[in-house]
């Protein structure tokens, strides 16, 4: 009796495989081909209007048209983007609750936080790699400096009584001009905001003088006169810009301090649906109508595979680590 059982239950288990019954990969695929199937809830960790916010919300739309679901845009700011971060990595790994991470997320906040409640590598599964942006360092127009050599100059002149602002200890453009700051032996008060937007209010207002943030978020400023462009973070400078220089450029080779966006699920989220998420993003970013939106705003499309991303996030943790031990940089 016991031979005859255990053959019963080994032909159950081979018709169960067959029917698909308890096989992950067949209950994927499933999932896949009806995916998605209701509204995606794309989180954005920081206020309104910062780049993040810029870049979510394009993704979202052309999603939201090629798939006809609704992509909502759930802007959770707080804690250097932590607070947004871990919602989606506690949240059901089934596709419809993303992150729009970016570098703090991603790849500063594990060395700025020490009780982080989310792991950039194991807590989440990389889905697109959306976006490099460049950093462009702006002055209100009071600022005498028309060029990083008389900021900087102005800086050494007048240790601490110029004033930076960024979307918060441990942003970005936090980071972004802490480098700037050690790569220069420059001077500059840091003044952080809850939010990229609220302090480009206050630069185009002149409570603060320096800002050194994603180009996205001060363009529009730059190209309407509010604000003065002194130079841009990245290698090569920006379609959008033709005219403003690389810091590089300006006497400080090798300088480069870019953001950079992707989208990322929970762990665990089937491979499938990883997959049909990248190859709809990557269409998205390879559209010429996205391409030139992101082009004029400042920004650069970055369609890759979800491992490349993996390999970004793992390299860009260990980079910016010595820069915030260096630069001294505390979270709020």
């Amino acid at each position: 009796m016991a031979g005859i059982t255990h053959k019963l239950i080994a032909a159950c288990a081979l018709l169960a495989g067959a029917s698909g019954i308890f096989y992950p990969q067949t209950a994927h695929a499933q999932g896949a081909a009806t995916y998605p199937a209701k509204a995606i809830r794309l989180v954005v960790p920081f206020t309104p209007g910062g780049s993040t916010d810029i870049l979510a919300r394009a993704i979202g739309q052309k999603l939201n048209e090629a798939w006809g679901q609704p992509v909502v845009i759930d802007n959770v700011p707080g804690a250097g983007g932590s607070i947004g971060a871990d919602k989606v990595a506690k949240a059901p790994a089934d596709g419809y609750t993303l992150l729009m991470g970016h570098i703090g997320t991603l790849a500063v906040n594990p060395s700025l936080y020490p009780a982080l409640p989310y792991d950039p590598v194991k807590s989440f599964a990389p889905v697109a790699w959306v976006a490099r942006v460049p950093n462009v360092l702006v002055v209100h127009p009071s600022v005498p400096a028309k060029s990083v050599k008389e900021l900087v100059a102005l800086a050494k002149a007048k240790p601490g009584q110029l004033n930076y602002g960024s979307g918060g200890n441990g942003s970005a453009a936090n980071l972004a001009t802490e480098y700037f700051k050690l790569q220069t032996g420059s001077s500059l008060l840091h003044i952080p905001y809850r939010g990229t937007a609220p302090a480009v209010t206050d630069l185009v207002g002149g409570q603060i003088q320096v800002l050194f943030t994603g180009a996205p978020a001060v363009i529009n400023q730059v190209k309407a006169g509010q604000l003065r462009a002194l130079a841009v973070s990245s290698p090569k400078r920006l379609d959008a810009l033709p005219d403003l220089p690389t810091v590089a450029e300006t006497g400080y080779p090798g300088f480069e301090a870019d953001q950079w966006y992707g989208v990322v699920a929970p762990a665990g989220t089937p491979p499938d649906i990883v997959a049909k998420l990248n190859t709809q993003i990557n269409l998205a970013l390879n559209s010429p109508e996205l391409k030139t939106r992101l082009n004029t705003e400042g920004a650069i499309a970055t369609p890759d595979t979800p491992a490349n991303f993996g390999k970004l996030i793992a390299t860009e943790i260990a980079r910016w680590k010595p820069v915030i031990s260096g630069g001294r940089v505390k979270a709020d």
